[in-house]
């Protein structure tokens, strides 16, 4: 019983490791896209004046 229970944790603490690992990197993913389209809209803006 007690194996049981420490794989039951152990596999529980690396599902949340993983889902926060995964969120964390589509949260960098869409910042860095964002700042690149804040970056090309800015280019644009200045080659155009």
């Amino acid at each position: 019983m007690n194996k049981k229970v420490i794989t039951v944790l152990i596999t529980v603490i690396g599902l949340v490791a993983a889902v926060t690992a995964a969120v964390t990197a589509f949260l960098i993913f869409k910042e860095k896209q964002k700042r690149d389209d804040e970056e090309l809209e800015h280019y644009l803006d200045s080659s155009i004046q």
